[in-house]
């Protein structure tokens, strides 16, 4: 295949950087190659790395999406976090980096009612949670309150880190933060499964920490 989809933010932008490197580098992908000598590989810089919503806005559309939906996602405030590597650099985005709306758009496509908030390209910390909890605390209460002070009744992701830390961070979040008020974290491949009617076990919505059923009950999408 000369195309690589990914679902992940930081993964898209690792690939992508590197990728673009070496296509506009070629004393980069003459190295690269020499490394790659042993395993009788040889990389051309012919490949193009994209991200699944590229996929979703791009080629299928989100308008056909639209037409697909058979539990539209009603009456549902929903903000999109994007964290600060699924549009960054410019170079490799394929959003304003400041002021990104693909995610929102494909919220409202669905069905749910978009809630901009201003943290939404802030950075949650990332793999400082390893050793530094106390800091994905602080940008958790930082972002999740952001949302929160906008109406937001869940967040959605779309890099597993971050949503790891935005989700099992909110322990140490509250504990550091008395008044935080825990809030749901969302991929938004389970939003996008859940309006196309997939079976509610394939959504793994018993992997989350802060528990999602109660408002998606509430919703009736589950």
């Amino acid at each position: 295949s000369d195309r690589v989809m990914t679902l992940c933010a930081m993964c898209y932008n690792t690939l992508k950087r590197a990728n673009e490197r070496m296509k506009n580098d070629p004393e980069s992908l003459e190295r690269i190659n020499d490394f790659m000598y042993r395993e009788d590989v040889d990389y051309e810089g012919d490949v193009s790395v994209f991200h699944l919503l590229e996929f979703l806005k791009d080629e299928v559309t989100f308008e056909n999406l639209a037409d697909k939906v058979v539990k539209p996602i009603k009456n549902f405030k929903i903000s999109s976090y994007y964290g600060c590597l699924l549009v960054r650099p410019r170079e490799i985005g394929f959003d304003d980096e400041e002021n990104p709306i693909i995610l929102d758009n494909l919220m409202q496509a669905l069905g749910a009612d978009p809630v901009d908030f201003p943290y939404k390209t802030e950075c949650c910390a990332a793999y400082q949670t390893v050793d530094k909890p106390e800091i994905v605390a602080d940008r958790t209460y930082q972002i999740l309150t952001s949302a929160q002070e906008q109406g937001a009744e869940v967040v959605v992701v779309s890099c597993p880190l971050c949503a790891f830390n935005l989700d099992t961070r909110q322990k140490e979040t509250v504990q550091k933060y008395p008044e935080f008020k825990n809030i749901p974290i969302l991929y938004f491949t389970q939003i996008l499964a859940i309006a196309l009617g997939c079976p509610e076990e394939s959504l793994r919505l018993d992997l989350h920490y802060i528990d999602p059923k109660p408002i998606l009950k509430e919703k009736k999408l589950i």
